[in-house]
């Protein structure tokens, strides 16, 4: 896994969506952008409902049904705004770490019978090749102690535990499931262990 520690604020603005006004939030660390859209304010005791979530284009932005990476982000956008505080840190990691190409090429092999962790290693990287160890800066620059986390990732809670972030609860994300998804899907579950 990368190390990735560093995360320096660089500016903000107001994003309107249709789920509400957002604030949006430029990071950067190792020359790469990464965002944080943020909604209400947070005090040092709250439990801030969060949600990590590492870039899709194709899910989150070409609606793609082989994921579910797109209703994700919108259920954790949907519950942010009916509870009016919570943050989004949208981690640039595409394809589990690997890049765009490299995840298209991961999907030709998917298309051949591979599923994800093995179409991943068949193209010499890492199953996973994602690292969350800059959540650390991002939550002390917004003063966050306490976390609620939607995910089904357990790698995402024990990473931000150990960098010093409680975790209190965890909200499972149970949406996107379709007939085209349903082997990455039970991947996830059986090679990548993550939780229901």
């Amino acid at each position: 896994m990368r190390k990735k520690n560093q995360a320096n604020f660089i500016t903000q603005a107001k994003l309107p969506t249709q789920y509400g006004e957002f604030t949006i939030h430029v990071f950067e660390n190792e020359g790469q952008e990464h965002l944080v859209l943020t909604m209400g304010d947070f005090k040092a005791d709250d439990v801030v409902l969060t949600r990590v979530h590492s870039e899709c284009l194709t899910g989150d932005g070409l609606f793609s049904l082989r994921c579910d990476c797109g209703p994700q982000l919108a259920y954790a956008m949907d519950k942010i705004a009916k509870k009016q505080q919570g943050m989004i840190v949208y981690l640039r990691q595409e394809g589990r770490g690997i890049g765009l190409t490299e995840k298209i090429k991961a999907y030709h092999l998917q298309d051949q019978g591979f599923d994800t962790f093995d179409a991943n290693v068949k193209l010499g990287h890492l199953p996973d090749n994602r690292s969350y160890d800059m959540l650390a800066n991002v939550f002390s620059h917004f003063g966050i102690k306490k976390v609620k986390l939607m995910t089904n990732n357990p790698e995402k809670i024990r990473s931000i535990e150990s960098q010093g972030v409680e975790v209190v609860d965890r909200l499972p994300i149970q949406a996107g499931h379709n007939i085209h998804n349903k082997h990455y899907l039970q991947t996830k579950k059986d090679k990548f262990l993550h939780l229901d």
